[in-house]
């Protein structure tokens, strides 16, 4: 983007100034709710809670939600109830024959989708709201527990969500960037400063500090640089149209390449996955020493940094992978339909079914890679943080989604200057047009004579 970026298209692009000063208004507006708190609940005793479980789940939890959970502000859920519906509306889409069908409608059919993951999302973020305030209750944070603080917490933390789904909506429509991403990168980005002061004040009163602070620091810009290294690594497949008249016209026959990225599935099974590990720990956290015999199995066996969890965190993601990517992300089934469509083949291989198990083949090799890498970025800082003992969640998880939502906002960023540029041409060409070699303007021509 430093190559291609210029100040002077900037300031004379004023839509997308606009639109990047409507997006920072709308984030700033998303920050002042996580400092909203909900009512009934007791600030002191949250406090101290939050502190003794920020090393483990709580400083986890209250990165991914800006800080607005170890807070307990309005926004406390955060956006992953619309996440997790919209996933899981996906993958139904993807399996129920009658909403495949919406998927191939258009518009309309878009519009219903959306409308199944709000339903969706108001489920999901009504079961979790009852589970954390009964869960406050039983941690003795609040004030009054009972229906009406039940019924409070309910309604506020349900509130908040849907009102985070409409933000990042018109962010969408009318910012720059994708808004649900942006609301979650600027959860995790707005608690890194705080964990990172954490982390130097905690180095500066141990032994050997000093090489163990420089050390994980450039550990972390190596995986950012290793993360956008392979998110923008590619396998092309090279496509070949056939020679076509049009009227009187023939065209020779094109050539192009069909991109695949090496994680076509994206963050998703990160997610996933760690939804899936997050579960028993979050039960075990907020119940307090309230926990049977088989719960405490779970948690000595499937522990952070334990070797079965650690192994699980890697099964899962591959399975992810694969099962998100062959059944959302890159359909080859519709891909080799689109190309024989289209009249494209790959050359050597026959169109229709053929086309089809040699995209399988092809996709399922470059998954390998693909599956081995994302496995590699959420392990590698599981394993030291465990082992050095770092005191803010340095994540895979979290690297993946701040450099995915970067890199997508400055695409989106280069698209509009991009755009801006042209039209610029395309008026400098019209005025030319109008205007003789001198400046002078052109003479109207009288209507020739019939």
């Amino acid at each position: 983007m430093a190559a291609n970026f210029s100040w002077g298209a900037f300031t004379r692009a004023t839509e997308l100034r606009q639109r990047i000063w409507f997006t920072l208004g709308l984030l700033i507006i998303y920050r002042l709710g996580t400092y909203i708190p909900v009512p009934g609940i007791d600030g002191e005793a949250l406090r101290n809670f939050m502190n003794q479980a920020q090393s483990g789940i709580g400083g986890m939890l209250s990165m991914f939600t800006g800080g607005a959970l170890g807070r307990m502000g309005v926004f406390a859920l955060g956006i992953m109830p619309y996440i997790s519906a919209s996933i899981i509306v996906q993958l139904m889409a993807s399996m129920i024959p009658s909403l495949e069908q919406l998927k191939k409608e258009g518009e309309q059919g878009r519009k219903k989708i959306n409308q199944y993951t709000r339903y969706g999302t108001v489920v999901l973020a009504l079961f979790q709201a009852y589970g954390l305030a009964r869960s406050l209750e039983a941690g003795g944070l609040a004030h009054d527990p009972g229906l009406f603080f039940q019924a409070s917490v309910v309604i506020t933390l349900v509130g908040g969500t849907m009102f985070l789904m409409w933000l990042g909506e018109q962010i969408t429509a009318r910012g720059i960037g994708n808004g649900i991403s942006l609301i979650i990168f600027v959860g995790i980005v707005a608690e890194i400063p705080a964990q990172l002061a954490q982390f130097l004040s905690q180095g500066r009163v141990t032994e050997n500090s000093g090489l163990e602070t420089i050390g994980v620091l450039v550990m972390v810009v190596a995986v950012v640089t290793f993360v956008v290294f392979m998110e923008r690594a590619l396998r092309k497949i090279r496509i070949q149209y056939p020679r076509r008249q049009v009227g009187m016209k023939v065209y020779d026959g094109q050539s192009s390449h069909l991109p695949i990225k090496v994680n076509p599935s994206g963050v998703i099974p990160a997610i996933f996955a760690s939804s899936l590990l997050l579960l028993p720990i979050t039960i075990s956290t907020f119940s307090g020493n309230e926990t049977g015999p088989v719960m405490s199995t779970i948690l000595a066996y499937f522990g952070p940094g334990q070797p079965l969890y650690l192994l699980f965190f890697a099964g899962m993601i591959i399975f992810f992978a694969y099962f998100y990517t062959h059944n959302v992300a890159f359909k080859t089934e519709d891909v080799a339909d689109n190309l024989k469509n289209q009249g494209g083949f790959v050359p050597g291989i026959r169109p229709g079914i053929r086309t089809q198990e040699y995209l399988d083949y092809v996709v399922n090799r470059v998954l390998v890679l693909g599956s081995a890498y994302l496995a590699a970025v959420c392990l590698f800082p599981e394993i030291v943080r465990d082992r050095l003992g770092v005191p803010f969640y340095f994540g895979g998880t979290s690297v993946l989604i701040v450099v995915s939502v970067v890199m997508d906002t400055i695409n989106q960023v280069q698209s509009h200057l991009l755009a801006h540029q042209y039209e610029g041409l395309i008026e400098k060409s019209q005025l030319r047009g109008k205007r003789g070699k001198n400046g002078t303007p052109r003479p109207k021509r009288a209507p020739a004579r019939r």
